[in-house]
């Protein structure tokens, strides 16, 4: 039933990066590429997945594939590879029919396939994807169809399990662990460094609706850049020594190769203040010098102490990868009935139009002066009588089909029970 749908693809578990870049459609001629591929191949819909760890086709078509398809494919986007290259790269992908690829495009979108379990970026990635194949006119029905169902499953993957729970980042942990100190939204916040990890950090600050944070960087436009997209305050790191508004909480992530947050910086930094603070650390090397942690009291956060915690919540991810997977076999037969039911609709139809002509020839040709001698009224009510068979007759085949489809899917359920 679903042998149309079919997968070939490329992902890091099967290769290495660069492996991976030879089956990506160049992006200067994509559309063209694609339009040739698809006439090439002889499928009826395609759609084009390339992520930083997967390149994917899920295309339909009811001819059977041919056993060099990845090589064929290979050749059709990237006439520039060596033989080769070619040959290395179609020996790892794979190729997936019917059953199985409806499976793996739903393993995907749950992220049950991706480099970190659980990570939902794919569903955007795949969204984004599938919306883009759509414009270039390279898909139809059937993946329009599969889409959607691919990402109602992912949803309700995501509702009754725990595949994308408990953080696994560095910074989501780090921030997670930041907040079991209770700091208000009013705390004082000194943010050091405004490179791509404090950067990602600032996002979870502004979702928790912290406002009172002060950036500091090397570098002051880019501190100023991170800072007015958050609405805070800048400063260059040069002034963080002469800094005295005291704070609550301590983020330091800089490029630095040594400690800069020494014992005398920190005591200068508390302007005076004696409670314990929280001083995040997410540097490599320590930002914080020891000393530091040693002579102060302070909740102290580093990346060290998170791996623990990151292994703990992988191991989670991954035992509730399984639930997942029960979870999928049991929507591939909700998939297969909504499939068949809308090969139904699209095999009907043409019934309402060939209703409608047959009803439109009897008032105007087959009992045309008949009707044209009727006063208002009556025509009135030819008229509605003939509406109300009309919309009965285009329903009676349409229930009796799925009647019948629901007659055969419950038989075949119970030659699989009792199988």
């Amino acid at each position: 039933m679903l042998d149309g749908f079919h997968i070939l693809t490329l992902t890091h578990r099967d290769a290495a990066l660069e492996t991976l870049a030879h089956a990506i459609v160049p992006g200067e001629n994509t559309v063209a590429t694609l339009e040739n591929l698809k006439a090439s191949m002889g499928w009826e819909e395609l759609l084009y997945l390339a992520t930083c760890n997967r390149v994917t086709y899920v295309f339909y078509t009811q001819e059977p594939s041919a056993a060099d398809l990845a090589e064929q494919t290979l050749r059709l986007i990237r006439p520039e590879l060596s033989e080769e290259i070619v040959q290395e790269t179609a020996s790892r992908m794979r190729l997936l029919h019917g059953n199985d690829a409806v499976t793996h495009l739903l393993e995907v979108a749950a992220s049950m396939d991706s480099l970190v379990v659980g990570e939902r970026e794919i569903i955007r990635q795949l969204r984004q994807a599938y919306d883009q194949s759509r414009d270039w006119q390279l898909t139809g029905d059937h993946l329009r169809l599969l889409m959607a169902f691919t990402i109602e499953t992912a949803k309700e993957i995501y509702t009754h399990t725990g595949i994308g729970r408990k953080a696994l980042s560095v910074v989501a942990l780090a921030f997670g662990e930041m907040q079991k100190k209770q700091l208000q939204p009013q705390a004082r916040l000194l943010l050091v460094g405004a490179g791509e990890t404090n950067a990602l950090f600032a996002k979870f600050l502004e979702k928790a609706g912290y406002r009172n944070v002060t950036v500091f960087n090397r570098t002051y436009e880019k501190a100023l850049n991170l800072a007015n997209a958050h609405q805070w305050r800048a400063l260059s790191l040069d002034e963080l020594a002469f800094y005295s508004e005291g704070f609550d909480a301590l983020i330091v992530c800089t490029g630095a190769t040594s400690a800069i947050i020494t014992p005398e910086l920190y005591q200068q930094l508390l302007a005076g203040e004696t409670g314990k603070k929280v001083v995040v650390d997410l540097s490599i090397p320590h930002n914080v010098a020891r000393e530091t942690t040693q002579v102060f009291p302070m909740d102290y956060i580093e990346i060290e102490g998170l791996k623990e915690t990151a292994s703990q919540n992988l191991a989670y991810r991954e035992q509730e990868r399984e639930k997942a997977a029960g979870l999928i076999q049991e929507r591939i037969y909700a998939f297969r009935d909504r499939w068949h039911e809308r090969q139904i609709e699209r095999a009907l139809a043409h019934i309402p139009e060939e209703v409608k002509a047959v009803k439109d020839r009897a008032i105007h040709e087959v009992y045309g002066k008949e009707f044209a001698q009727l006063d208002p009224q009556a025509q009135d009510l030819v008229l509605r009588m003939l509406g109300y068979m009309e919309k009965k007759c285009v329903a009676i085949p349409i229930k009796a089909a799925k009647e019948v489809a629901l007659r055969g899917k419950n038989q075949a359920k119970r030659v699989s029970l009792s199988a």
